[in-house]
């Protein structure tokens, strides 16, 4: 196999991931607070190819030699963080972050005895809603996702609202609640909602349904995502915005743009590796007069 042909199919196979990656993105325009994922590419490997002494002519500037690529590779797809815009929805158990943050969601995950086995994940979608307790001798009410997942608050623990009471969220994740029976009565304090600060967007893991885990290995998490507190959040806040959701940070025009240049050079490689193997074939078929 020659070099065009090789250069031209790796290149072939890291633009196919990007295809996929802007398709995805596209797919995911409606989502709430989802966030557009980035490719960054970079050379397989460079040679250099010596060239004889007789084009080193007067004049020349360029050293002998010429660089000879063998195409590139996808290293790395990394989550754009920017802000959505806020879309107002009039429910008070609609949550929007406004900043780099996430919510942490407690999940449950089944081992190998098909045991339940308690799991962090974490989502920028604040679409919430309060969820009665399994405990029958338990009449309080949980803050969940949609999935029945618990919201966790600042003490680890999901966030527990009293029957009958609705909620109220100031702008730190702090969730009081207020009797719906008796309207004189004070507001309770049911905790805080925990946020954390994503310092290393490109070592999250998406496990799709727009949420994200942490890859195994890492050593401190803080230095991935940044559990917040009143003395981290002073300088580029992280905010949460009652009765409004997220949406997704992807704009559509960038995506179509985008999605034309990696079909062009898709299709630029797929005529080199058939002009390739057009002159591989004429070469085995060429006879001796």
């Amino acid at each position: 196999m020659n070099h065009s042909m090789i250069n031209s199919s790796v290149s072939m196979h890291a633009l196919q991931q990007k295809l996929d990656m802007l398709s995805n993105n596209i797919a995911n325009i409606n989502t709430t607070g989802y966030k557009r994922k980035e490719a960054s590419f970079q050379d397989v490997l460079t040679s250099v190819k010596q060239q004889p002494k007789g084009f080193e002519k007067e004049g020349r500037l360029s050293p002998l030699g010429y660089n000879q690529g063998w195409g590139s590779r996808l290293v790395q797809a990394q989550l754009n963080m920017a802000q959505g815009s806020l879309q107002a929805t009039n429910s008070s158990l609609d949550l929007a972050i406004e900043g780099n943050g996430l919510f942490e969601i407690n999940s449950f995950t089944r081992d190998a005895n098909n045991n339940l086995v308690p799991r962090t994940i974490w989502s920028r979608n604040g679409s919430f809603e309060l969820t009665p307790s399994t405990d029958p001798a338990n009449r309080d009410m949980f803050l969940t996702t949609k999935d029945g997942q618990y919201v966790v608050g600042t003490d680890n623990n999901p966030i527990r609202v009293p029957v009958d009471h609705r909620v109220q969220f100031q702008t730190d994740g702090k969730v009081v609640a207020y009797s719906e029976i008796d309207k004189l009565a004070p507001p309770i304090d049911v905790g805080q909602i925990k946020l954390v600060r994503v310092i290393r967007p490109q070592v999250l893991q998406q496990l799709g349904d727009n949420l994200y885990d942490l890859p195994n290995g890492i050593a401190n998490r803080e230095d991935v995502l940044q559990t917040l507190d009143a003395n981290n959040n002073i300088v580029d806040p992280i905010r949460v915005r009652q009765g409004f959701l997220e949406n997704s940070n992807v704009t559509l025009a960038d995506e179509m743009t985008d999605l034309l240049q990696v079909q062009r050079a898709f299709q630029l490689n797929s005529r080199a590796v058939t002009s390739s193997d057009t002159m591989m074939g004429i070469a085995n078929n060429l006879r001796n007069g």
